[in-house]
């Protein structure tokens, strides 16, 4: 099931991107996927989901953004592989 979302924006947004209505509409989606997924508010399951991606595609979408697919950092790795010894 989905809703449908009516957003009022300026027509110059477009023109900004260079892209159709339809379009722009996607990155706008993948952009908030990825952000709310960076910040730790979505799985990368519900972020690809969010996205109309596939994990998969998702993932490669991160790369784009330049944003890690791992939430934890180095350090919190390293604190639960040390938990786990």
């Amino acid at each position: 099931m989905s809703k449908q979302v009516v957003l009022d924006l300026p027509e110059s947004a477009f023109s900004a991107f260079h892209t159709e209505p339809e379009e722009f509409a996607g990155e706008l989606r993948l952009a908030a996927a990825v952000k709310w997924y960076e910040m730790g508010k979505l799985s990368q399951a519900k972020a690809a989901e969010l996205a109309g991606l596939s994990r998969s595609e998702f993932l490669h979408a991160l790369a784009r953004f330049e944003v890690s697919p791992f939430q934890e950092t180095a350090q919190e790795l390293a604190e639960g592989l040390a938990r786990e010894q």
